[in-house]
């Protein structure tokens, strides 16, 4: 980091940012300076960024529920509209001592994370199936002290599933674009892991599939909660009550905009 932020590399960083079109161009410079540790790799890391790659993986990290998770290609970006996932877990397991939990599709870990870090007590435990999200997670478990269980596994296999009962809870913040969608990604969600984005044709592969497979998983009275789509809640809250979910809710973030499923299994 710097030790002082010219005024003048400012306004040249964020003038470099303007011509390629980032609309929080005076923000993004002051970020960059701040994390660059002299004027050149800030003036690289401002041409990088005017080119749409994405500014968490110029950094390198990115804050989510007050921790910083390290993050790079090859895996998800996190972002504060999933804080509102970590928020509907933590207000529905409150009276559950030493909660079971699993964190399906964990990425970075930023999930399974936030929730250790809130509940000292949990038992936490994220499965993903990219080998290179997977090191992100190991980094970051590392390097915030958290005593979370990462396992590889691929969440849509039954046998994977099988392996796990007596849950008392199950987030996942499943891949759920449609083909639609990822034909129009923006360009910096483009650098992103397509198998973290793609959810098939409709988006909801992954909510059905999940929903099937990892149901019994749960205890009797568990919870399955999801991240979705800002138009998918009223199709995820109905995948959860075709297969006996029940007391099922959908929770909107802080936009305003659908961003949370969630139901109890009987």
């Amino acid at each position: 980091m710097m030790q002082r932020m010219e005024p003048a590399l400012l306004r040249e960083l964020a003038e470099m940012l303007r011509a390629g079109g980032i609309e929080d161009a005076e923000l993004e410079a002051k970020w960059i300076c701040e994390d660059m540790p002299d004027a050149e790799a800030a003036r690289e890391t401002a041409r990088r960024r005017a080119k749409h790659e994405p500014l968490q993986y110029l950094l390198g990290a990115w804050e989510f529920y007050g921790l910083r998770i390290e993050v790079g290609q090859g895996v998800l970006i996190p972002r504060a509209d999933t804080e509102t996932l970590v928020e509907a877990a933590l207000d529905r397991l409150k009276q559950t001592a030493s909660p079971r939990i699993m964190d399906l599709c964990t990425g970075s870990g930023c999930i399974a994370l936030a929730l250790k870090s809130q509940m000292p007590d949990a038992d936490v435990t994220g499965i993903e199936k990219s080998a290179e999200a997977m090191k992100f997670a190991e980094k970051n478990r590392s390097a915030l002290g958290l005593d979370i269980t990462l396992v590889p596994g691929d969440v849509l296999q039954a046998e994977t599933a099988a392996a796990f009962t007596g849950l008392d809870c199950i987030v996942s913040n499943p891949p759920y674009l449609t083909a639609d969608d990822m034909a129009h990604l923006q360009q910096e969600v483009t650098y992103e892991p397509a198998s973290a984005l793609d959810g098939g044709a409709d988006g909801l592969h992954f909510y059905r599939e999940i929903t099937r497979l990892w149901r019994d998983a749960l205890k009797p009275g568990g919870l399955l909660a999801f991240e979705i789509g800002c138009t998918q809640g009223a199709d995820a809250a109905e995948i959860l009550r075709q297969n006996d979910f029940e007391q099922i809710a959908v929770l909107r973030d802080l936009n305003g905009n659908e961003r949370v499923v969630l139901g109890i299994h009987r």
